[in-house]
């Protein structure tokens, strides 16, 4: 296996509970917990952090083809609603996620095409996802 391709993880519980500690190849640490009655909140929930994995993804992709375009962005966000399936495992069945960008020279065709390539190619927590949950994207541009 390609070690430029791997990932390691450390997960450690650090309550008698559900808190946990997780560390990615050295980066900051990050706080996953649960919620009451079996954890404490004292952290992200698993699935919180997968809206986020999402989120990040999505937008490093976009924001990397537009800059690329000579695109001048001046802001940029990514708001994300997972709505959870009733049944166990109770995953997203849908998330729906909204891009706010302001640009002057920037027009929905072209967002569209990178949201487009992004879900095709280049982001890979979206290609895990792809069959089995239902992501929605829309976007917003200001001047």
């Amino acid at each position: 296996m390609d070690k430029s391709k791997e990932l390691t993880a450390s997960l450690k519980l650090i309550n008698d509970r559900l808190h946990f500690e997780g560390i990615v190849d050295g980066n900051n640490p990050v706080s996953i917990d649960y919620t009451p009655p079996l954890g404490d909140n004292l952290g992200y929930t698993s699935l919180e952090l997968l809206l986020l994995s999402l989120s990040s993804c999505l937008g490093s992709s976009v924001l990397t083809f537009l800059r690329r375009m000579g695109k001048t962005i001046r802001e940029f966000e990514i708001r994300s609603k997972g709505y959870r399936k009733q049944e166990h495992p109770t995953g997203f069945s849908l998330i729906i996620m909204e891009m706010d960008i302001n640009a002057d020279d920037l027009s929905e065709a072209e967002v569209d095409k990178m949201v487009k390539l992004s879900e095709a190619t280049y982001c890979p927590v979206w290609s895990m996802l792809r069959g089995n949950v239902t992501v929605e994207v829309k976007c917003n541009i200001s001047r």
